[in-house]
């Protein structure tokens, strides 16, 4: 895949001369690679090589701007895009894969395992190295390399999938925080962390379900990636030393990551190493025509050659935005934005098929519906090919079920097709300290005056208002079962059997309907080609934000702040300075915030959310 990279042009600079502009973008721009003849490649040296993949920092599904933000250039689009590259080039001879102490999802590890199998099979030998492997890299090497290594003083944690749900209900009963939360569909448990100290049998029932699945997959896959059956009934019994894993089958040798690295170019024939992902990775060549330039700097819309372009969308669902994080930056997906996105890739003409790259638990029920109006709309016009990452549930479904066709790992979640509303009142907490207040409403009539107030962070609901509040709700889950009815060519009845707020794994997902094929994003660039009769070859660009002219020219026209967009270089030493000092906690801290921000468009003044309302991390 080729990368359509963001120019990082400050909002203020909209007058550009045509010398300026070339200049500018000869420094910093990638535009789609022309031929060997009108590319500017940066000196290399030739002859076998092994690839190095360093995923020790992780590959997150989008680039985040926060201070715990992954930067450009490392996420899992462009890491698919590395390997199906320097798998083609005629030098390399293998693959040597870093894994450290990676804290890898699970859906992303399938499909890396899987590419790299594809290598494997191609008599390219894959060497692996950990420091430490857990059930998600323990399930990649499996898959995917010839010879696995862990440290010596490492291990193999596999210990088994579970997912952590977390109560506060009595910390809001000692804090005599009133609780108003309902839902509609059974499953859908969206009070239940706040009224209850465990789960309800129909949660329970809903979320042991979906990682059932996952733990068949998961299993499945490591005990046929090895080519040792018996692998699935000792997997779970870890953690193991890196002596017991060995003795075991699970990994092939212990020791040290140079060590294994010698091993790669030993099985490969080759002297050297290609570091193509991760720290200290040599850049691709970049282009240098003109015609790159003006198409680069104007964005998605501006024409050039037939290809599939990859929208990712990650993160809790809001109309403008997520809230801002403490940390720094915002992670999510905003109608707004990806509206305007969605908007300049039906008019773009050289765009012939467009891959929605969902990992989302859902958000703003009214940004939802808008979002699948558009991209009803987008596949009206051109081929729309969702592919789902971690988790494609409640709202992310509802955007999904607009694709032509949808493609999901085994080890993804999907569903939770339910509604949820409601608050939490301080009034009496207020009142305990010694805070009172009093609402002075104009309607004289007392049912009236409290509807006035019903969304007061004071004052719980009465029953009329709760009433009140559930039929809207109702109208809303009706109004998504049908979304999903017309989106994927389904009877109601038929999506009312997996509705009601049930998770599932990708498997039963597919047996159920609510997917069509069983893959990962490269596999959906494949389709996507395929239902636009584009050749195998045809490239596909990742669309980022802030991509283009156009979105600059737009933000002037918004009245949007140039101050307002951080400059590349702050965010560049900020990024350095992250991964020098915590790189495991800033790897994990952004996956933490999105999967636990599902319910967080509430903070935005959503009030109806088509979200799930457990905060489900599986590794």
């Amino acid at each position: 895949m080729k990368k359509r990279r963001d120019q990082g042009v400050r909002r203020g600079a909209l007058v550009l001369s045509m010398g300026a502009a070339v200049a500018m973008a000869g420094a910093g721009c990638e535009g789609r690679p022309q031929s060997a003849t009108n590319a500017r490649v940066s000196p290399a040296v030739t002859g076998p090589a092994v690839v190095e993949i360093d995923l020790s920092r992780g590959a997150p599904e989008s680039s985040q701007g926060g201070l715990f933000g992954s930067p450009r250039g490392r996420t899992h689009a462009d890491l698919v895009e590395v390997i199906g590259a320097a798998n083609e080039r005629q030098t390399t001879k293998g693959f040597f894969v870093k894994l450290g102490t990676a804290g890898l999802g699970l859906a992303r590890a399938s499909e890396i395992g899987r590419l790299l199998a594809t290598i494997r099979k191609a008599k390219k030998p894959v060497v692996c190295h950990a420091d430490d492997l857990g059930n998600a890299t323990l399930l990649l090497a499996s898959v995917g390399c010839d010879r696995v290594w862990v440290s010596p003083a490492g291990g193999v944690e596999s210990v088994g999938i579970a997912a952590e749900l977390v109560f506060g209900h009595r910390l809001l009963e000692k804090l005599h925080v009133e609780v108003n939360f309902l839902q509609v569909g059974k499953y859908k448990g969206a009070e239940e962390p706040f009224t209850r100290d465990s789960a309800s049998p129909e949660a329970r029932q809903s979320v042991e379900g979906a990682l059932r699945g996952l733990r068949s997959s998961w299993l499945s896959a490591i005990a046929e990636g090895r080519g040792k059956p018996g692998l699935a009934d000792i997997v779970e019994d870890g953690p193991f030393s890196p002596e017991e894993a060995k003795a075991k089958g699970l990994v092939d040798e212990v020791g040290y990551a140079d060590e294994a690295r010698e091993e790669a170019k030993k099985l490969a024939g080759a002297e050297r190493m290609s570091m193509r992902f991760g720290g200290g990775a040599s850049p691709e060549p970049v282009s240098g025509g003109i015609i790159d330039v003006i198409r680069v700097l104007a964005g998605p819309g501006s024409g050039g050659e037939p290809h599939v372009a990859i929208v990712p969308a990650t993160g809790a669902i809001s109309m403008g935005g997520a809230p801002s994080s403490p940390l720094g930056g915002s992670d999510g997906i905003n109608e707004r934005d990806l509206g305007k996105t969605i908007a300049r890739l039906e008019k773009d003409e050289s765009t012939k098929a467009v891959v929605l790259r969902i990992d989302s638990p859902g958000g703003s029920a009214l940004a939802s519906d808008l979002l699948w109006k558009r991209l009803m709309k987008l596949r009206g016009d051109k081929p729309l090919v969702v592919s789902v990452g971690g988790m494609a549930a409640s709202g992310g479904y509802y955007m999904a079920c607009a694709g032509t066709k949808i493609v999901a790992e085994p080890t993804s979640i999907l569903g939770s097709i339910g509604v949820v509303s409601g608050k939490l009142a301080v009034g009496k907490t207020l009142d305990e300290i010694g805070v009172t207040t009093e609402t002075i409403a104009a309607a004289p009539d007392p049912v009236k005056a409290r509807r006035a107030t019903y969304m007061s962070p004071f004052q719980g609901w009465d029953e009329p208002t709760r009433q009140k509040v559930l039929g809207s709700m109702q109208s809303i889950y009706d109004l998504f079962v049908r979304r999903i009815s017309e989106g994927r060519g389904m009877p109601v009845e038929k999506v009312g059997e997996s509705a009601e707020g049930r998770i599932f794994g990708g498997v039963e997902a597919k047996e159920r309907g609510l997917v069509d094929e069983l893959g990962g994003l490269a596999d959906a660039v494949t389709l996507a080609r395929k239902l636009a009769h584009l050749p195998d070859d045809a490239p596909a660009e990742v669309v980022g934000e802030g991509s283009g002219l156009l979105d600059l020219l737009e933000a002037a026209e918004d009245g949007e702040a140039g101050a307002a967009q951080e400059s590349r270089a702050a965010k560049a030493a900020r990024q350095a300075a992250v991964d020098a000092l915590l790189p495991e906690v800033g790897a994990l801290l952004p996956e933490v915030a999105r999967y636990l921000g599902s319910m967080a468009p509430f903070l935005s003044g959503e009030r109806t959310l088509t979200a799930m309302p457990f905060g489900l991390i599986v590794r």
